[in-house]
């Protein structure tokens, strides 16, 4: 009898243990209750800080969007000034980045921004605004990449230029982008006279991209390099 009743006396005791320890955090509220009440103030405002926070953010992002309209704008007409520095009445690339700058549109800012200093011939500029610039996306990261080889391939810094372009070639490759900036990380390799790594690039086109447009040229051009060692 006594082995069956064993269960019943550690249920028991361990109910007195949990009322004991209950009792015990009633009395210790008891004696701090505003150190409670200061724990609770700190949560309400932790989270209605999230909540206004992002409700503010919502709306910064919905007036930068209204300020890149006009912006973008510019920047396919070609007038790269307007683009960058606003007309007077709508901000330009480098305000919107300044005034929003935690919105996406301030991020996309700094794509449009590089693009048009790169365009004005002003490849230092262009290189600062690119290399702020950061996006997921397939197409455009990589892009940015390659725009920063294209500045210094026009200041003739080619081994700089050819380094952009394997992060462009590097950044989830697939076979639409990247043959193509491969292609351009072994021109820049060729001009930087190092050779090995420019074959390098073109084999990377021949084994991996023999579908894409860029593969014929590259066993012509690879063959050339070869034949010229």
């Amino acid at each position: 009898m006594a082995k069956k009743d064993e269960p019943i006396d550690v249920l028991t005791k361990s109910d007195e243990v949990l009322s004991e320890k209950l009792e015990g955090a009633e009395a210790w509220l008891e004696k701090h209750p505003k150190l409670l009440a200061g724990i609770a103030i700190i949560i309400a405002l932790a989270v209605g800080g999230y909540f206004g926070f992002t409700y503010y953010k919502s709306n910064l992002e919905e007036e930068a969007q209204r300020q890149m309209f006009q912006a973008i704008f510019y920047f396919e007409k070609d007038s790269l000034a307007l683009a960058l520095n606003g007309d007077g009445n709508n901000l330009g690339f480098i305000d919107i980045i300044d005034e929003y700058g935690i919105t996406k549109a301030a991020n996309l800012a700094h794509f449009y921004a590089g693009v048009s200093f790169l365009k004005q011939g002003k490849y230092e500029a262009a290189r600062l605004y690119l290399e702020d610039f950061s996006s997921n996306d397939l197409l455009i990261q990589a892009r940015a990449y390659s725009l920063i080889g294209d500045t210094y391939m026009e200041e003739q810094k080619y081994a700089d230029a050819a380094r952009y372009y394997e992060k462009a070639a590097n950044y989830k490759p697939n076979k639409y982008f990247t043959p193509a900036y491969l292609m351009k990380a072994a021109l820049a390799y060729e001009k930087a006279e190092q050779r090995d790594k420019a074959i390098q690039a073109y084999d990377e086109v021949i084994n991996k991209y023999w579908e894409s447009a860029e593969y014929q040229n590259a066993r012509k051009l690879k063959a050339r390099l070869e034949s010229n060692s």
